[in-house]
């Protein structure tokens, strides 16, 4: 008989974060534990609010299988002595399985004879199992933080107010502490404060509905959505997207009741960044814009509960943010008391990192270092390029970023432009930071990029330079972030870049600073970006034979290495390319670590080596123009005329002739073959694919 379990944790509120997760991890640890009794089943769901979490197990089956386990012991000649007698080892190993010697047989296994015993495992019911499994269940949900409540021992991360659990319509008997498992849920803690029973997931839905609570979360997000966009729409607005914050009050209440307040309107002369941040980031209310995207002095907040008095109710949430609003409206006219710029030298005050020393000396070193990569990608701008990296860091400072640390470059970039600084340099103070996770928007200027760059070497080359690398999970300056965003910005900008010497000129910045040496620590650099540029491009799709072809070559320009690997991409699915991609494996083979190219024509006495010469010969002279203009797949084109002149030749030619000279001078031959080969990447990394 199969059954449907429905298990309830009720609680005190749990914060907003933690609620999806741990349904998740609610999932997966019953999926688990079912899977280790043996146990069939259907579906799992797992549905919640901010005062419980709930577990359904479709087709569960009453009962666990017979089972059948052959236990291996210890070998046969330790478990019987010479007369064949039973040993310590024998007698030990049947009573830790609760059998008696003569149970005990003897197995051949490719390690050679072991005692062995043919255990049976009768099943139990499904009711005494989960009596075990549920209370273990709960005790190994994982969370962020827990706590302990009363005089109990239970750690969970709210006190449990009560648990449902029933299996078949009946309830599985346990208990946590002095709260026991019961065939009754509550309903909303302030419109329907009661206790009712329920019989399965069906009419749970449908009783808890009933009592105010819209227990699955994708149907409360969509609650949620519509009446944020219906009370905006009350005040003749639309709310300013914001999924993060959708998901948010989704999670903080039961059933949601939008309502809309307002505030004065002196309050928009604030950076419309601040007015969002402030409403969002301390109250959890939608900001509210009109059809030209204009913000509006209003805002939506989410209740738990049904507004029967809507402007009491209204005048309470205007209250608390107007307190909000005020006080950045205090930050905002002291900070305004100082431009910027003069806010940099105290930047002294802050250190970045210890042994790196301050913030003012990261400013001076991302100043030189923007300036050095503007000569080479932006010369025109180098100006505005060091002028914005030494406004960068300066809003650190500012009451305002205090306050709201996630507007550190909005406001930068707002007090700039009311400072008088150039629109570039405004816009690249708050676009340096950019991107700030996988995925998010990147620089949209060219100065904003160069500096972005600037701050990442710095970074990078002083993090390494003291020997701080990431390991394991462990990354606490997000190296491997700034890395990937470092290779992104390269990417969309379509710069070209020495990434060598950005990092040489990184790692001199610090001077005497750092204390690993230099070679050591460029190399390593350079190694961890490879390992970014490598992940990504995987991560992304691209096949990684291709990419470990051009990056086991060369990897000093990330564009140009892009453009190597879209152009082996493209042609590899011709035939003709994997044939001389398995040609090249055999060549590299057989020159191993020769380097000597200098062919004496004289010495080429086999129509076949003399044809491969005039072959390699024409097509070099056909690919070099294109390599130099990077027109790679055009020149893998060119390239690909020479499968038959290698075909023949190795059919042909021992290349491993008695005669010392002719020896190497075909090795020679094969050599420049190779090298004309790896102008592009290795092609025998992609053999395999073929």
């Amino acid at each position: 008989m199969q059954h449907e379990l429905l298990f309830e944790i009720g609680t005190e509120e749990i914060p907003a974060g933690f609620l999806i997760p741990a349904l998740a991890e609610m999932k997966r640890i019953m999926a688990r534990k079912l899977g280790e009794l043996a146990l069939p089943h259907g579906e799992i769901t797992t549905v919640g609010t901010p005062r419980r979490l709930t577990l359904v197990v479709a087709d569960l089956a009453g009962h666990q299988p017979d089972r059948d386990e052959e236990v291996l012991g210890p070998p046969r000649k330790a478990g019987f002595d010479a007369d064949g007698n039973p040993t310590k080892a024998a007698i030990g190993f049947a009573k830790s399985r609760g059998a008696a010697v003569e149970d005990l047989q003897v197995a051949t296994t490719p390690k050679g004879e072991y005692l062995m015993l043919a255990c049976h495992h009768p099943g139990e019911a499904t009711t005494a199992l989960l009596t075990r499994l549920l209370p273990e269940l709960i005790a190994e949900l994982p969370f962020p933080k827990s706590m302990r409540w009363g005089s109990g021992r239970t750690s969970f991360v709210r006190p449990i107010q009560w648990i449902l659990a029933l299996f078949g319509g009946k309830v599985i008997p346990f208990a946590v502490d002095d709260i026991a498992s019961g065939n009754t849920t509550r309903g909303h803690r302030f419109m329907a404060p009661t206790t009712f029973t329920v019989t399965d997931f069906a009419h749970y839905r449908a009783s808890l509905r009933g009592a105010h609570v819209v227990v699955d979360p994708e149907e409360r997000r969509d609650a949620a959505r519509a009446t944020v966009t219906a009370a905006a729409q009350e005040a003749g607005g639309a709310i300013i997207a914001d999924e993060e914050l959708i998901d948010t009050v989704t999670n903080l209440v039961e059933e949601p009741h939008g309502v809309c307040g307002t505030f004065e309107k002196r309050f928009l002369d604030l950076p419309r960044e601040v007015l969002i941040t402030s409403m969002r980031e301390h109250q959890k209310y939608f900001a509210v814009a009109d059809a030209a995207g204009n913000l509006m002095p209003n805002f939506i907040a989410v209740n738990n509960t049904a507004v029967k008095d809507r402007k009491l109710a209204t005048d309470g949430h205007q209250r608390v943010l107007r307190a909000r609003l005020e006080d950045a409206f205090f930050f905002f006219k002291e900070d305004r008391h100082r431009p910027l710029v003069e806010r940099v030298e105290d930047l002294t005050g802050v250190i970045f990192q210890a042994k790196l020393g301050t913030l003012k000396d990261k400013t001076e070193r991302i100043t030189e270092l923007a300036g050095f990569l503007a000569e080479q990608l932006a010369p025109a701008e180098e100006e505005r390029c060091r002028r914005a990296a030494r406004l960068a860091k300066a809003d650190l400072l500012t009451s305002m970023v205090c306050e709201f640390t996630s507007l550190q470059g909005v406001i930068g970039s707002h007090y700039a432009r009311l400072d008088g600084e150039a629109p570039a340099v405004a816009q690249a103070i708050v676009e340096h930071y950019m991107p700030v996770r996988a995925g998010s928007t990147l620089p949209g200027s060219v100065v904003g990029a160069v500096v972005g760059l600037a701050d990442r070497f710095d970074t990078l080359a002083g993090c390494f330079g003291i020997g701080q690398v990431p390991s394991g999970t462990a990354d606490p300056f997000g190296l491997r972030r700034q890395a990937v965003g470092l290779l992104h910005i390269i990417e969309s900008k379509g710069f070209t870049l020495n990434l060598a010497g950005a990092v040489d000129k990184a790692l001199a910045l610090y001077g005497d600073r750092l204390t690993e040496a230099h070679a050591t620590a460029r190399a390593n650099v350079l190694d961890f970006i490879k390992g970014r540029f490598v992940n990504d491009l995987t991560g992304r799709g691209v096949p990684a034979a291709a990419v470990e072809a051009v990056t086991s070559v060369c990897f000093e320009d990330p564009v140009d290495s892009r453009a190597r690997i879209n152009a082996l991409v493209a042609i590899s699915g011709q035939e003709t390319f994997t044939l001389l991609a398995g040609a090249f494996k055999r060549v590299n083979n057989i020159i191993k670590d020769n380097r000597d190219q200098e062919v004496e024509a004289a010495r080429l006495a086999e129509p076949a080596e003399q044809t491969l010469f005039a072959a390699l010969n024409t097509v070099r002279g056909a690919a070099a123009p294109l390599l130099a203009e990077k027109r790679y797949e055009a020149a893998l084109t060119e390239i690909l005329a020479m499968k038959e002149p290698i075909d023949r030749f190795f059919d042909d030619v021992m290349v491993m002739a008695e005669d010392e000279a002719v020896r190497r001078n075909r090795l020679a031959l094969l050599t420049g073959v190779a090298n004309l080969f790896l102008s592009v990447g290795d092609f025998s990394k992609m053999y395999a694919v073929g």
